[in-house]
Parts: structure tokens; sequence; C-alpha cells
């Protein structure tokens, strides 16, 4: 089973970035592993393990946990947004 090392992102309802600082360590699910009840739509699986999510504080942490656990795993690296400066300044010159 494969896992997947990744920072959580900021959702486009929020405009604090408190719950971005975490490390989520989580299996990657295959579509083969779900199951479809056409009477009542529900999607329904056997593997519980795809239900896992371990929250980490730093990456490392994840990794070490990961690599003792002897799970396969990918990392996704954050992208961190350019800031560009900016001075009050600005708005007043031609």
């Amino acid at each position: 089973m494969k896992f997947l090392i990744y920072r959580q992102t900021k959702s486009a309802m929020q405009s604090g970035k408190l719950n971005t600082k975490k490390w989520i360590l989580e299996p990657i699910e295959s579509q083969n592993s779900r199951s479809n009840n056409n009477i009542m739509h529900w999607v329904s699986t056997d593997n519980t393990k795809n239900q896992l999510r371990f929250e980490f504080a730093t990456k490392q942490d994840a990794i070490d946990f990961a690599s003792k656990k002897k799970f396969d795993f990918n990392i996704i690296e954050p992208q961190e947004p350019k800031i560009k400066p900016k001075s009050y300044a600005e708005n007043f010159t031609n």
C-alpha cells in the first residue's frame, strides 16, 4: 500500500493559515477498492485502512514514522506563495 505525505493547504474559504502547518500521512486509495450501490447510490469499501489519516508537526516526523512502519510513500512539497513587498506610499505615486 502506498502512502502520501503532504502539508495541508489553505481552503478558499479561509483567510488565515492556522491549519496549514500540519503534515499529513494518508494512504493513496485505489479505485478498485470501492463499490457502488446502484439502488441507494452509496459508495462503500471493505478496506478500512484507506480511512487512516495521521497528522505530524514536521515533515521529518512523518518521514520517520513511515520509514519505521516500512510504508512505501511519496512526498509532495508545498508551494510557498511569492510575496511581493508593498508599501502604503505606492498608492500615491503616479
